[in-house]
């Protein structure tokens, strides 16, 4: 019997994380489960050690308030997780180490190549809205990718200016669209804003050129009004989705050594009410 696999957060309910690898389980006869542990921050320092001390535990995905508190739990980083900064899975290696990982930016561009297999951002500008924890990832995997030019537009601009300091990026005025959008090869809104229940994302198009590349990373609504203006317009565009997929698509990997298919019937189960 394999081990079986987690996701802790707080709070953790609405994750869609066990839906995603217990169709896999399913799908590749693994014979274990994947649940979800509500995990307060006043309890990590005990429920954590506890989880990792599990022999019959191959990792767990790790989600808000955990992603950089879990980094001290673990013996060794990788690469990924290093210039993120934040770990949001954990695995044991053959020496049993906890190695601390994050496939946020494989499922970011994962997500894109997957729709557009031969689009390329090599020596080109992106557009990036929004300066948290899920823009740390996009940037990453856009600098692996050799975009020649990143500019980050957040409502925060010192948030914004920390971020392109890191990172090596340049920095936008919100509402500026004009010197944003031109000649950007991709725009990426990693802000919460046009999630349901969340304010709108109120942004002019018209200066993004028309063969550029709009992706999403919200999806709920499946279809946000971003995208919506997208296809008005007739940019090619990627929806949200993908990169919850395609982080966990990782994920498995590393806890069964299988790279498990992202297929039209994962959406629609973990899209399913």
């Amino acid at each position: 019997m394999a081990k079986n696999a987690a996701v802790i957060g707080h709070p953790i309910a609405h994750s869609k994380s066990p839906r995603i690898h217990n169709f896999w389980m399913g799908q590749y006869n693994i014979s274990a489960s994947y649940t979800a542990v509500d995990i307060a921050p006043t309890e990590s320092d005990v429920k954590i050690p506890q989880l990792l001390a599990n022999e019959n535990l191959a990792g767990f995905n790790i989600t808000l308030p955990h992603k950089e508190r879990i980094i001290s739990f673990c013996d060794a980083l990788t690469a990924d997780a290093k210039a993120i900064g934040a770990v949001n899975t954990v695995y044991k290696d053959d020496a049993g180490r906890i190695i601390g990982t994050n496939t946020d930016a494989y499922g970011f561009w994962q997500n894109i190549v997957a729709a557009y297999p031969n689009f390329s951002v090599t020596g080109d500008k992106v557009c990036v809205l929004g300066a948290g924890g899920a823009a740390r990832a996009v940037i990453y995997a856009l600098k692996q990718q050799g975009a020649r030019q990143i500019v980050i537009c957040n409502r925060t601009h010192k948030k914004a200016e920390k971020l392109a300091d890191e990172f090596g990026c340049d920095v936008c005025d919100w509402g500026d669209y004009a010197e944003l959008l031109a000649d950007c090869k991709l725009l990426v809104n990693t802000t919460s804003l046009g999630m349901s229940g969340q304010p709108p994302l109120e942004i002019d198009l018209s200066f993004l050129p028309q063969d550029a590349l709009v992706n999403d990373i919200v999806y709920a609504p499946l279809q946000t009004e971003l995208l919506q203006k997208a296809a008005a317009r007739g940019n090619k565009y990627v929806q949200g989705i993908g990169m919850l997929l395609y982080q966990a698509q990782k994920a498995f990997q590393y806890w069964y050594g299988v790279l498990p298919e992202v297929s039209d019937a994962l959406q629609k189960e973990v899209l399913s009410s």
